[in-house]
């Protein structure tokens, strides 16, 4: 279960990072909003992961 949490915060930081610099090509300030959540979100789930398994 760990695995699948990991691989699922790896994918949402990466679309979200790919939607921040589509975003910001386009000047679309809404998408870098969404994919900034995006990104501090998947952040926040892996941390959380992290330190409830120790």
């Amino acid at each position: 279960m760990k695995y699948a949490v990991a691989l699922v915060t790896v994918l949402a930081v990466a679309i979200g990072v790919a939607g921040f610099v589509y975003g910001g090509a386009d000047d679309s300030p809404g998408l870098q909003l969404l994919s900034g959540l995006i990104v501090i979100g998947a952040v926040a789930l892996g941390v959380r992961t992290a330190r409830r398994s120790r």
